[in-house]
């Protein structure tokens, strides 16, 4: 399907921080994909929490593996839009490079502990792995990607960190914090995608882990509707062993989402008909739901906070990776000579230790733990399941 006009189109990026010649066969947002595929923080996504912590489970969802999945479902929107896919498809896959071991668990204890030294947040730190810690290339820091991708990275900013970063960069991607402008259009369906995955998958991964039922979740419209359906043509599965059920309702769910941006985004556009990428960043945001599916959705992640991400098993694994990240810190910033030569040379001492510690994997985390405190926090926890 040929790009739309108010697609980003990658003829017209508005480049690089450090000027770089086209290269055959890639466009420039093909080019900002592999060079994130290729990256050393890509690849420690896959020992990342998303809400079970790395040693609970084979089966459970990673950063990575949400990563793979945002982007395909972004992708999948995207095609049905007319938006750029390989725009879409790298935003998706760098959106996640800032998180902490532990999962968000890991961001709150790591934003308290430089709560004095300008905090942490994990959207601001993956456009600082891309930015500068990254190191890869002999003429710049970080990936030097488009401004088009970057800006989908930065996917929440506070004014004051928006002020900073536009003050480093004059009118960057942190001017629309600034402005009240919105990003590009592949950046807002992004968000959306990263939404429709999690809500999915940690469904899937609930009930993997034992801590909810399908029943459960049938009480919710959007699940039962999609359970209805499978049993009407597959009554057989009613009380059949196995995950047929489940995995096809999740199947039906994400499918009705999908459809159900692209109609709903598709009449959005046709009302407001922006010319252009840059003409659509004017107006409100168009990526959106229909009112209906938005409030089911918003249903199922209300559900899913108090049933699953507050369960009594979960607290007590993120309570225990919050010690772990605040001891880590401490211990790091007492003894920087205990981390790498590059973090422990730095002037900024309390910044290169939230970097250090943010880039690890949770197993890394917890091996670093034992190592410089002699606990085994996680040790007396018994698994999820999986």
């Amino acid at each position: 399907m040929p790009l739309a006009a108010y697609a980003s189109h990658a003829a017209d990026s508005r480049g690089r921080r450090f000027p770089e010649a086209d290269v055959r066969l890639r466009d420039a947002f093909q080019r900002d994909r592999d060079r994130i595929v290729h990256s050393t923080a890509f690849r420690r996504l896959v020992y990342k929490t998303q809400v079970f912590v790395n040693h609970e489970g084979d089966l459970f969802r990673t950063r990575l593996t949400h990563s793979l999945e945002v982007a395909q479902l972004g992708r999948s929107i995207a095609r049905g839009l007319g938006l750029n896919e390989d725009l879409v498809e790298a935003i998706a896959l760098a959106h996640d490079l800032g998180h902490t071991p532990f999962g968000h668990a890991g961001q709150d204890a790591l934003h308290d502990c430089m709560a004095a030294h300008g905090g942490f947040e994990h959207n601001l730190q993956s456009l600082r792995v891309v930015d500068r810690l990254e190191i890869r290339y002999p003429a710049f820091d970080g990936l030097n990607l488009s401004f088009e991708t970057r800006e989908g990275i930065l996917k929440h900013c506070s004014r004051r960190d928006a002020l900073a970063l536009d003050a480093g960069e004059p009118g960057g991607v942190a001017r629309r914090f600034l402005d009240g402008t919105q990003p590009s259009l592949e950046a807002q369906l992004c968000n959306l995608a990263d939404a429709i995955a999690y809500n999915a998958h940690d469904i899937d991964d609930g009930v993997r882990s034992g801590l909810l039922t399908l029943d459960q979740l049938a009480d919710l419209p959007l699940v039962r509707r999609h359970r209805d359906a499978v049993l009407a043509e597959f009554p057989a599965l009613a009380g059949a062993p196995g995950r047929r059920l489940l995995f096809d309702t999740i199947r039906r769910m994400l499918s009705a989402q999908v459809h159900d941006v692209i109609d709903a985004t598709a009449a959005a556009l046709d009302a407001a008909a922006p010319a252009s990428a840059d003409a659509a960043r004017l107006g409100p945001r168009l990526l959106q739901h229909s009112a209906a599916m938005h409030a089911e959705a918003t249903e199922l992640k209300r559900f899913l906070f108090s049933a699953l991400y507050r369960h009594p098993q979960v607290m007590r694994t993120t309570d225990v990776a919050r010690q772990v990240v605040r001891a880590l810190f401490a211990a790091y910033v007492a003894a920087p000579q205990e981390m790498p030569a590059e973090h422990a040379a730095r002037s900024d001492r309390h910044r290169a230790v939230a970097d250090y510690v943010a880039g690890m994997t949770d197993r890394f985390a917890t091996r670093e733990h034992r190592r410089l405190t002699g606990q085994d926090l996680f040790g007396a926890l018994a698994p999820a399941g999986g």
